[in-house]
């Protein structure tokens, strides 16, 4: 029993459990059976603490959120698909620049002459305190008199000094008048065309076709980045992007020539007025 008191006092007694009392007919023998059972007690009691289970979870689990964020990564870096031959954007570029090239050619196609449209596109600010305009036309109704005068009837009164504001501050030189019997009505004299209206009005046509030129040739560009980033990112076969290419400038240049011909012709309409 001195051998294994000896042994309590060296590791500790939380490491042995009590052992029974081992009885040998040789000391030997028994100190060798009671170092053995020490030896399994210790070796249960270093299990018992043991936290492999929870450590493989947590690897685990990180493993799963890493390979979560890497499909992430891979779906983000993927190159886009799309087919090079929908030129759909150039289409619609074309289609609004023709659009407004017209309504703004149809306010000068008199040559000086004035159309009413020109009064009522006019945009209107009703309060200094919000930069928000109303378009003229939805507040008042404009009528014309004659070839030398326009009425604009406002539909409430506290609009008219804001219409009169608009009217002024616009370039097409007019001058409205308070009507003194209806104090909902302004009368808006019209000069006659002259040489230099005409010629006024044809530097302004040309601008607004500038202009549609100008916004055929931005959307062109959009479509033809498009075509450099999938041949760059070879998402399309080289073929396919060279015939969409070709496409997309022929496209281009018609509508680049609807728009110069439309000019042409309301350019006529004005001298000859």
């Amino acid at each position: 029993m001195r051998a294994t008191t000896t042994l309590s006092q060296v590791f500790g007694a939380r490491c042995f459990p009590p052992i029974a009392p081992i009885v040998s007919s040789s000391p030997l023998t028994g100190l060798h059976r009671l170092s053995a059972q020490h030896k399994v007690a210790g070796v249960l009691e270093y299990r018992n603490f043991s936290n492999s289970a929870a450590l493989h979870k947590k690897k685990d689990k990180l493993r799963s959120s890493s390979s979560a964020v890497a499909d992430d990564r891979a779906l983000k870096d993927s190159p886009s698909s799309g087919d090079p031959y929908d030129l759909s954007q150039l289409h619609d570029g074309i289609s609004t620049a023709l659009s407004s090239l017209k309504d703004d050619l149809s306010k000068f196609r008199g040559g000086g002459r004035f159309d009413i449209n020109a009064i009522e596109s006019l945009r209107v600010q009703l309060s200094k305190a919000t930069k928000e305009t109303l378009r003229l036309g939805d507040l008042a109704q404009v009528i014309p008199k004659g070839g030398r005068m326009v009425t604009v009837l406002a539909a409430e009164e506290d609009h008219v000094k804001s219409i009169i504001s608009a009217i002024i501050s616009s370039n097409l030189s007019l001058t409205p008048q308070a009507d003194p019997h209806n104090a909902l009505q302004l009368n808006v004299p019209i000069p006659p065309p002259t040489k230099e209206s005409r010629e006024q009005a044809v530097t302004m046509a040309k601008k607004a076709m500038e202009k549609a030129v100008t916004a055929v040739r931005d959307s062109r560009g959009v479509v033809h980045k498009r075509l450099q980033d999938m041949q760059k990112k070879k998402t399309a076969r080289p073929d396919d992007v060279r015939k969409a290419q070709e496409q997309m400038e022929k496209l281009s240049e018609k509508g680049q020539k609807d728009v110069k011909e439309l000019f042409e012709t309301a350019k006529k309409a004005m001298e000859r007025a």
